[in-house]
């Protein structure tokens, strides 16, 4: 694999996050959500993976008093299963420990069971369900929590 770099996300990041979102995602954000979450929410932080300077994942989350919120975690899907969202992850829990978040949550579709599995490599556990949470098909997420004791 080529040299792959992580880094927190720029505004040069908003217009290529935004189109890895229309390729990953059913109901992708537009660039005006990424501007608003990079440039102008003082909770949210987000970083990207590069190989070649090319965007090729992303993470997100929003800091709430001592939780982190993941929003959204993209990986181009050329690049899966090559250990990027595995790297993405660790940095993004990594930074938040450091700047003083102990429990993560998010929610992950149903029928994504690689996800969950990458989740619970980083002892994430399913804690309950939000039925009907995805409006493009009505499936139900899992709530998932991981607690640093």
């Amino acid at each position: 694999m080529k040299q792959m770099v992580i880094r927190e996300a720029e505004q040069r990041d908003i217009k290529p996050m935004a189109q890895l979102d229309i390729i990953c995602f059913h109901e992708p954000w537009s660039e005006e959500a990424f501007r608003s979450e990079i440039m102008e929410n003082d909770r949210a932080f987000y970083i990207v993976a590069e190989i070649d300077d090319k965007l090729v994942g992303y993470a997100g989350l929003w800091a709430i008093v001592d939780e982190g919120h993941i929003t959204n975690v993209a990986v181009a899907p050329e690049c899966r299963r090559m250990g990027i969202g595995r790297a993405i992850i660790s940095v993004l829990l990594e930074v938040a420990e450091q700047n003083g978040l102990n429990s993560f949550t998010l929610e992950v579709r149903e029928s994504n069971l690689p996800a969950q599995s990458l989740y619970q490599e980083f002892n994430f556990k399913p804690a309950g369900i939000r039925k009907g949470y995805y409006l493009d098909n009505g499936e139900n997420a899992i709530i998932m929590w991981r607690k640093n004791e």
